[in-house]
């Protein structure tokens, strides 16, 4: 590149969380008991629907997505992070940040465009139970998964290719634990316009569409909850809808709060809080969520223990 894109940093700080050395251990055991959990609940729950036929079903199928997503997220940005707490390392090359940034954003942007996808499965199963299955079939479920992936591929693509566009050429110390846009724009020598209303514009439209599908899902299953005239019924299905509205609140208020907002806004302090929530609370939770509400997958996941229980007592 040249004129106003040349970039004449080759290596960027992460400024992380804190540089108290007392400190970064606590943080250290905090973050690796939380990756762990993270990973192990996920993982747990793709064992559970994939062993189980019972989950063998379009709103399970997605779930197996989410938590795909859920294990992906963290380990984009939290084994560098433990990495700062033990070394003090904080050194990212440029290549390194331009991939974290790639993959982070690509896993946000799907999982966005999953979670409305989530919200149309529950719309269909509530308001047309009779052609759920109809509706919902392997193609079309197949199709809807494939579509958030390469929409997360996409998008990620547009705002990496535009955030390391501009040039960086004074200080290189980034106000965050990960390479992420808010952070790197405010870095940025040249002018960033550009990037900046790319950023607010598309992730302003795909968000919004994203949360508007998921709302009017909502309105609709609420009308064909209110219906119903079982009690039972009306529990059975606001219970089946509970956890994914938790996740959307969760995921939806942290990120919208983060990429849609004009760089005068930025705050480094506020924006480490928010990424930790959604880029690793929230992973972490999800599992919690989602087999706390749903009884299916609480028996799927007993079955699971269980058989590791017996296998291992085999062994010995």
């Amino acid at each position: 590149m040249e004129g106003a894109n040349v970039t004449t940093v080759a290596k960027f700080i992460l400024m992380g969380l804190s540089d108290l050395p007392e400190v970064r251990f606590l943080l250290f055991l905090l973050f690796s008991l939380i990756y762990l959990a993270t990973l192990a609940g996920n993982i747990t729950i793709l064992i559970a629907i994939g062993t189980d036929v019972r989950l063998h079903n379009p709103m399970y199928f997605f779930l197996s997505n989410l938590s795909l997503l859920d294990i992906l997220c963290p380990t984009i940005t939290v084994p560098k992070m433990l990495d700062m707490f033990l070394s003090g390392n904080k050194e990212i090359s440029f290549a390194s940040c331009v991939m974290q940034l790639y993959f982070f954003i690509d896993v946000l942007g799907t999982e966005i465009f999953l979670l409305a996808v989530m919200a149309y499965d529950r719309y269909v199963a509530i308001c047309h139970p009779l052609q759920y299955m109809a509706i919902m079939n392997k193609r079309l479920c197949t199709q809807m998964a494939a579509g958030t992936w390469i929409s997360g591929f996409l998008n990620s693509l547009l705002h990496t290719s535009f955030t390391f566009t501009l040039s960086f050429c004074g200080s290189n110390e980034v106000n965050q634990y990960f390479c992420d846009i808010p952070p790197l724009v405010a870095l940025s020598c040249s002018s960033t316009y550009t990037s900046e209303m790319v950023l607010l514009i598309v992730a302003g439209v795909l968000g919004s569409s994203a949360f508007v599908i998921t709302l009017v899902s909502y309105i609709y299953i609420c009308f064909a909850i209110l219906r119903m005239s079982s009690t039972k019924g009306r529990h059975k299905a606001f219970s089946t809808c509970a956890s994914h509205l938790t996740v959307v609140g969760l995921f939806y208020g942290t990120t919208i709060f983060t990429y849609v907002r004009p760089s005068s806004r930025y705050s480094p302090n506020q924006d480490r809080v928010i990424s930790i929530l959604y880029g690793i609370i929230t992973p972490m939770l999800n599992p919690v969520i989602y087999s706390l509400r749903n009884k299916e997958v609480k028996r799927a996941l007993k079955r699971v223990i269980s058989q590791e229980k017996f296998t291992a007592r085999s062994e010995d």
